[in-house]
This record gives structure tokens, sequence and C-alpha cells, in this order.
């Protein structure tokens, strides 16, 4: 498997811990920058990583390649790879980047909005983290796109991933869950947030493919779908509102709030029963 990246990746390039894994971690880590001798100086691991989410950001993964950083960063395209061996590695580095912007800190209206009043309590409201957490990675798949191309199945793990993944524990341990649990409700979090932030990217994808905007697409489907509903053979769809697949219900806010009331559910059961972490 080759470590430029040209072979690492699946078909559309987005797989990752694919490349040279012993060299990302030695990246990721500390241990991987060139000696301070060689060509270009003012060039750093950082500036190359910090170029590539810019690349990507703006115009897709598909985008970022040594010869377009090296033009964006003013120098040989084999300086680059003094730094960072080939594209599989530096997704690694550009992974493991975003996923550890922080946190914002919670909402005040967070856990009013949960349902919930945790005055005097002097613990981290759980219910906050939640919307919190919830919040931020799709704040984070809004302004990183391409994060929704990536396979994560086995992201080579650096301290900002790992950073970020401390935050949320500390802000979850107040529900007093087992361990595998309270990852599993990251999973259900992060899970929920990706799914409506695809839905979202993939309709705004279908308009810059087309051409056509929602309401010229649905326009031209109506009569068909006129005929359908009156045909009898749809009684349910037939019998729903007219507001049914309005563009002005909050999917994410009626989402996010069931999220918290199950998880509510399980902490109130636990509790009830005596069983903690």
């Amino acid at each position: 498997m080759a470590n430029d990246g040209t072979t690492a990746a699946t078909g559309d390039g987005t797989a990752t811990g694919s490349g040279d894994t012993a060299r990302s971690l030695e990246l990721l880590w500390g241990g991987g920058e060139r000696p301070s001798r060689g060509p270009k100086p003012g060039l750093t691991l950082d500036r190359i990583v910090t170029a590539a989410v810019a690349v990507a950001d703006a115009e897709g993964l598909s985008a970022v390649s040594m010869r377009r950083l090296s033009t964006e960063l003013g120098t040989g395209t084999m300086s680059l790879y003094r730094y960072v061996p080939g594209k599989a590695e530096l997704l690694d580095l550009m992974l493991d980047r975003v996923l550890g912007e922080p946190l914002p800190a919670p909402r005040e209206e967070a856990a009013e909005a949960a349902g919930t009043d945790t005055a005097g309590s002097g613990a981290p409201d759980w219910r906050a983290a939640v919307d919190t957490m919830a919040r931020s990675y799709l704040d984070n798949l809004r302004r990183h796109p391409w994060l929704l191309k990536i396979n994560q199945a086995r992201t080579v793990l650096g301290p900002s991933a790992l950073r970020g993944l401390e935050l949320a524990l500390g802000g979850l341990r107040g529900m007093g869950l087992r361990d595998p649990e309270l990852i599993g409700v990251i999973i259900t979090v992060n899970s929920f947030v990706e799914g409506l932030a695809r839905t979202q990217a993939d309709a705004a994808e279908a308009v810059r493919q087309t051409g056509l905007s929602d309401e010229e697409f649905w326009d031209r489907q109506r009569p068909y779908l006129e005929r359908a509903m009156l045909s009898g053979a749809y009684p349910m769809m037939a019998t729903m509102a007219e507001d049914t697949f309005s563009a002005d219900f909050d999917h994410f806010e009626f989402g996010l709030r069931r999220l918290i009331a199950g998880f509510e559910a399980l902490v109130r059961e636990r509790a009830e029963a005596g069983t903690t972490a």
C-alpha cells in the first residue's frame, strides 16, 4: 500500500487510518516534525495542515493534494514530503485538527430547554452538555462538510481528538452511567447529528448539481403526487396535514429534545434502582 495516499483510500478517497499509521501517530503526538535544517525553514507541519483544512473547507476533499498545497504555501511539492509522507497521513492530521476544535460553553438556556433545573447542584448539568455536544458537532460539520465523506471507522486518534472526547465525557459524568454507556451516549448523539447534517448537505449538493431549487423539484412532481393521493392507494399519506413537510419544522430541535428525554428516562431508572457507574 502506498504511503502517498494514492491507494490508501477507498474509491472516493475518504478512508482514514489507511496510510502509515506509525508515521501518523508520530506526527500527531509530536515525534514527527522534521529537523529545522533544509529548504523553506518557514514551512511547518502546522501550516501544512492548516492549509489543507482551508482547501477542503472551500473546495472539498478532492481538491486537497500535495501539489495544490505546495502552490498555496509557495513551496516545492517535494518540500512537503519532508513533513508528511502523503495525503493519507495528512488526512489523519486534518481529522484530528477539526475533531479537536473546542466545545463552546454550554448555552444558558440549554438546561431550561431540556426541562430541568439544576440550580445549586454545584455539578455540570449533563443535559446542557448533550445539548452543547449536538450543536457543536452540527456547527463543526457545517464548517467542515468534507467530514461527512470520511470513513472514521478506524480513526488514528491524536491529542486534539482525545481532548475533545475528554471534554465531552466530563460533561456527561453526572449521568451516573457506566463508561460503555457514556460512549454510547456520544455515539447516539453524533449519529443523529451526522444523519441530519448529511441530509442537509445532500440537499444542497442536489441543488448545485441539477440547478433546480427544492421548490422547482417538487413542483415537477406535484401533478403525479396529487393523482397518487386521489387514487386511494395511499390513505395515510393522503390525510396528512398540508404543513407535514414544511421547511419551518425544526427536525434538529425535535430530535435533540427526544434524545435528551430518552436519556433522562434511563438516568431516572438507574437512580431509582440504585444502579450507578
